[in-house]
């Protein structure tokens, strides 16, 4: 009974915090403070009421649509506030309630926040990706009895070295840029808290995940209509994939070529 009691509480608790994501993913590429004003409507500029700011269910109650000037809410928001949910659900059923659920939860979210930036505004923010290395070194070496400071450091080297590499080999074949340096920081920050192993597996499922929406979006657009995928949604959904089922995936991978 306790156990399910945690689930539905941790749940509850992920939502909440989604909402908070909700304002990240809005102001941060704007510039604009996560703190203040509190949240208001983009079409009639009125302050929410707390009692419209309950995560999923005000969205459901109002039908969509802002109380006051019935503008259409965007889907986006509650479902970014149930990924959210899931994430600190899921992360709770792998770590249980400890220093390990916090980190890493902590961790999707902010993986969480730069994917809906990155769909939306193709960058990165380094207000994210930048304090998240050092920070994740930190926790690694002091905190995460799972990871030590050299598995980190290695970690962050061959993540972010990795993609400049591959960065700087495809811009001096084709004169072209491909690799954006957002997507270089943040395999770095996801090197930082899951070592090489972690940054090898998420490469894999990114490339192999980005490939198959690339051929979808190919088949979608017009003829020679070019449209740039963002890498940092791949990365980020490998990167947690290896967090919560990474040593069961590569376990079944090999035991499927033996």
């Amino acid at each position: 009974m306790y156990y399910y009691i945690m689930h539905v509480l941790t749940f509850i608790i992920g939502l909440c915090l989604g909402s908070f994501m909700n304002v990240c993913v809005y102001r941060l590429p704007l510039s604009k403070s996560i703190v203040t004003p509190r949240s208001m409507c983009p079409g009639c500029n009125n302050f929410i009421k707390f009692y419209d700011n309950i995560p999923v269910l005000s969205y459901i109650f109002l039908g969509g649509k802002c109380r006051n000037c019935n503008i259409p809410i965007s889907f986006r928001y509650p479902m970014v506030e149930i990924i959210s949910g899931l994430a600190a659900l899921s992360c709770f059923i792998k770590f249980g309630l400890s220093i390990e659920w916090l980190v890493y939860f902590a961790f999707a979210s902010s993986l969480i926040v730069i994917t809906f930036i990155d769909i939306d505004h193709k960058i990165i923010p380094d207000v994210i990706s930048l304090p998240g290395i050092p920070i994740g070194l930190l926790l690694a070496s002091f905190v995460l009895p799972s990871m030590n400071f050299k598995e980190s450091i290695i970690g962050i080297l061959a993540g972010g070295g990795s993609l400049f590499a591959i960065a700087w080999i495809y811009s001096l074949i084709t004169k072209k840029e491909g690799m954006g340096g957002g997507d270089i920081k943040l395999l770095a920050m996801i090197g930082s808290l899951t070592g090489w192993k972690g940054v090898l597996f998420t490469i894999f499922i990114a490339s192999a995940t980005g490939t198959l929406a690339g051929i979808a979006v190919m088949l979608k657009t017009k003829k020679g209509v070019k449209l740039a995928v963002p890498f940092g949604p791949f990365l980020s959904i490998g990167a947690i994939l290896y967090i919560l089922f990474g040593t069961e995936i590569i376990s079944w991978y090999f035991n499927m070529l033996m």
